[in-house]
């Protein structure tokens, strides 16, 4: 029986996809495995047994992942699950970004009471609201992951010319991008020709502060800027100068802070970008699948941590799964102590993943503790784990 806690309410539909070899604990300190979303495990001390955390969403800084690779933890994420509803309230954006919908909104609620006048009123200030379409106009996209697809298939499909720009873009994504998006070499020349510009990429050392004073300078004038992807990869700061500048003529964003709220042109979205009961059960569901391949099988999926790693559904006597640093020699290390402990191999894949490795292993016979004592003794091993 492996024992799951849930950190946050997950969804209810995607905790049904636990078969009865799962047990749904309160108890943290007994478990296999947590399911998450937003609570923050930095400072929580981390179970003794855990094998596996699934985070219900795709960002983990929340999660101590440096703390999990040293104990061989591994940590999954749901890439692709929330990406439709991020899309909509992106293209929402767009429309916010460019029409004043959200201050003409404003407006209008102030002309309560006023009677028979609200109509003449509505016609003589609706001017100071106009804006302008986006069909025609060129959206830059930086990051083409699922998310930054789908966004700039839809606002391709809304007649809006898409430059793509993300120079580590996957083949699933290349193939799923429409043939009327082009894609740019240069990050600065896109830039310089966008009229919108969307944000679709994780936050890392490499991309804190990416919008920057220095990128503000190389931005057409009047351009408007969307961010429902981190706050911290646009420098706040320079920003607000770019506002006041009139280089950004409106920045959305889904992380409103202090500096922000209340300055005229920028519009804070209280992070509702995946709020949505339907992106919340595909991610719940999406995290029970991946945790639940991981302490059945030990296959490992969408993991942030460690490789994607399969065999298939553990069909043999015993499947053994290696998670060690990435170094030469060390898979025929694993596989010479095999040997020397007479455990036959019948079948192996190995992958590797920057400096760590995951060796998924079907075996002829059942493995002893004394067998894995013995490998786990073995130098580099991270972890060792007996699926069945």
């Amino acid at each position: 029986m492996f024992k799951i806690a849930t950190l946050n309410n997950i969804s209810a539909k995607g905790l049904i996809y636990f078969n009865d070899r799962y047990h749904i604990t309160d108890d943290i300190t007994e478990a296999d495995g947590i399911l998450v979303r937003s609570f923050n495990m930095h400072d929580m001390a981390l179970p003794k047994n855990l094998k596996a955390i699934a985070r219900a969403g795709a960002g983990v800084n929340n999660i101590p992942i440096e703390k999990c690779t040293e104990r061989g933890i591994v940590v999954f994420n749901t890439p692709g699950a929330n990406a439709n509803a991020v899309k909509e309230i992106v293209l929402a954006g767009l429309l916010l970004s460019s029409r004043k919908i959200a201050r003409g909104l404003q407006w209008a609620s102030s002309l309560k009471g006023k009677g028979d006048e609200v109509i003449q009123l509505v016609e003589k200030g609706k001017k100071q609201f106009a804006g302008s379409e986006i069909k025609g106009k060129t959206l830059a996209v930086i990051g083409l992951g699922a998310i930054g697809v789908m966004v700039a298939n839809s606002a391709s499909a809304l007649g809006m010319k898409v430059i793509g720009y993300d120079p580590f873009i996957s083949v699933k994504s290349a193939l799923e991008l429409s043939r009327k998006i082009q894609l740019a070499d240069n990050f600065d020349d896109l830039l310089n020709q966008a009229h919108y510009i969307t944000l679709h990429v994780p936050v890392m050392d490499e991309t804190k502060n990416m919008i920057n004073k220095e990128k503000f300078s190389k931005m057409k004038e009047g351009v408007k800027l969307l961010n429902f992807s981190r706050g911290e990869i646009v420098d706040d700061d320079a920003l607000i100068e770019a506002v006041n500048l009139g280089i950004v003529d409106r920045y959305v964003t889904d992380f409103p802070n202090d500096k922000l709220l209340g300055i005229d042109n920028v519009l804070t979205i209280p992070h509702l970008g995946a709020s949505t009961p339907e992106s919340e059960e595909n991610c719940a569901i999406m995290a029970v699948e991946e945790i639940s391949d991981y302490l059945e099988n030990g296959n490992i999926t969408n993991s942030v941590n460690f490789p994607d790693c399969t065999l298939g559904v553990c069909a043999t006597a015993g499947r053994i799964g290696v998670l060690h640093k990435n170094v030469p020699a060390k898979i025929s290390q694993i596989t010479n102590t095999m040997g020397e402990l007479n455990i036959n191999i019948s079948d192996m894949n190995n992958r590797s993943k920057g400096t760590n490795s995951y060796t998924l292993v079907d075996v002829d016979t059942k493995v002893t503790d004394s067998q894995v004592e013995k490998l786990r003794s073995v130098e580099g091993i991270i972890s060792v784990r007996v699926i069945k």
